[in-house]
């Protein structure tokens, strides 16, 4: 790369070195570059300054008296959990290298820095503090993965646009809470956000509890209710896992997005809303859609905007800043003295595939907490947690679909691959069982003795 950068783009950069001749030679050159360049020669000086200053990216010697380069780093992970920090040394080796990296450090440079890789550097690690600048309604979503900060911008740009937003993933990723924070960016953030499973509840209860219903509507309707979209009327709803609401259901609420009414179930006359729909789902809808499981024109009408999560291991550079984080929150909830995890800890969890994603790191921190004996949390507690965690409690959707799975091997099997005596046995006609097998990417010729 070559050039300086604008002056109104100038980056903010602290460099930190012990060595005063380098330390100015490298604020000159860098700041020829186009950097906006502080230097101070230790760690201690240096949080001073941040304390003080909008920084947007540190670049520090790892071999300093007093407070080492990755002890500097440890303190910048408490207090500034998405500055990017690039450490340097002139003892590098392949051991500080992956135990810099795995604890979060961004980069790790070897002296004598080439500066062509060093300005590259610095540059991609500035496009991840931008982080920094997208505001208070993101601040729940802890990240410095490039990915995930693109997506977060991408949510901001559509917060305040009156349209729909389907938001993809994996189970346990955080759809929930960007969604949340999309509210929270959006013109409707001082009305309610209201969320509602749609896995969770039969047919029957899932349509009363979205649109309301009237007095003796059916058994039990004591009393009128509202529903949930006119209780979120003037804000937003998000409708989570989108892809289990039954289609029957699917059609009232696209008749409901079409109109901008809804009409209780029971009553007679529909009544105006002013509703943002922000949707979720862990599934392919559209493979869903091909298996005639999904409608397609609600489809179309949800998926405006798709915002898909980066699955936890895809995101690796998270985890240790998640971690470190959900141990002060849950440290300070349960009121117990625990103040880190120890670095072998670290990096076992940065290795780990994380198949339940944020939400089983969740887990696996509260119970390191809940079970530690000491400030700092041992990898042998991390690694018991984990041995546990594979164990992985499904979320309902998933255990229906492995049972179903299940269940089709079983049969199909019992019947050696003849599909109308399986589809008989299931109860079921043929035409849904070869939907179901497709969805399960079942073939009848495979159960079939040879």
């Amino acid at each position: 790369m070559t050039g300086k950068i604008a002056e109104e783009q100038r980056p903010r950069l602290l460099l930190v070195d012990d060595d005063e001749t380098l330390l100015r030679l490298m604020s000159i050159r860098l700041k020829n570059d186009g950097f906006d360049v502080s230097s101070v020669t230790s760690a201690t000086q240096a949080l001073r300054l941040l304390y003080n200053n909008d920084i947007d990216v540190v670049l520090s010697d790892l071999r300093m008296p007093g407070m080492d380069g990755l002890s500097f780093f440890d303190e910048i992970l408490h207090k500034h959990a998405n500055l990017p920090v690039i450490l340097m040394t002139a003892h590098g080796n392949i051991k500080d290298a992956i135990s810099a990296t795995q604890r979060g450090v961004y980069s790790f440079l070897t002296k004598p820095v080439d500066h062509v890789e060093l300005r590259r550097t610095l540059l991609k690690a500035i496009s991840i503090s931008s982080r920094q600048h997208l505001g208070e309604w993101c601040e729940d979503i802890i990240t410095r993965s490039p990915e995930m900060i693109r997506l977060l911008k991408q949510a901001e740009q559509v917060a305040d646009k009156n349209v729909s937003v389907l938001i993809s993933g994996a189970s346990g990723t955080g759809k929930e809470l960007l969604a949340k924070a999309i509210h929270k960016a959006s013109n409707r953030k001082d009305k309610p956000f209201v969320a509602v499973n749609c896995g969770a509840l039969p047919e029957n209860l899932l349509e009363s509890e979205l649109f309301g219903h009237v007095k003796g509507a059916y058994t039990g309707a004591h009393q009128n209710t509202v529903g949930l979209f006119r209780e979120a009327e003037g804000g937003t709803l998000f409708l989570d896992e989108i892809g289990d609401m039954p289609l029957s259901l699917q059609v009232k609420l696209l008749r409901a997005l079409q109109e901008r009414t809804v009409r209780p179930v029971g009553a007679t006359q529909s009544v105006d809303i002013d509703v943002r729909i922000i949707s979720a789902t862990h599934k392919d809808l559209q493979s869903a859609m091909h298996m005639a499981e999904f409608r397609e024109d609600l489809f179309y009408r949800l998926n405006v905007v798709n915002l898909e999560i980066p699955s936890l291991k895809d995101r690796f550079e998270d985890i240790p800043i998640l971690a470190e984080h959900l141990l002060r929150q849950s440290a300070q909830k349960h009121g117990i003295s625990v103040v880190k995890f120890a670095d072998d800890a670290i990096n076992m969890m940065s290795k780990y595939e994380w198949p339940g994603n944020v939400r089983q790191l969740v887990n696996v921190v509260e119970r390191c907490v809940a079970l530690t004996n000491s400030q700092i949390i041992a990898s042998s507690l991390v690694e018991q947690a984990l041995s546990q965690e594979n164990q992985y409690w499904p979320t309902l959707t998933e255990a229906r679909d492995t049972y179903e799975y299940e269940y089709l091997c079983r049969l199909l099997r019992l019947t050696e691959g003849n599909v109308t005596r399986a589809s008989d046995l299931a109860g079921r006609n043929r035409t849904d069982m070869h939907k179901l097998m497709k969805k399960h990417g079942l073939v009848a010729a495979d159960f079939r003795s040879v």
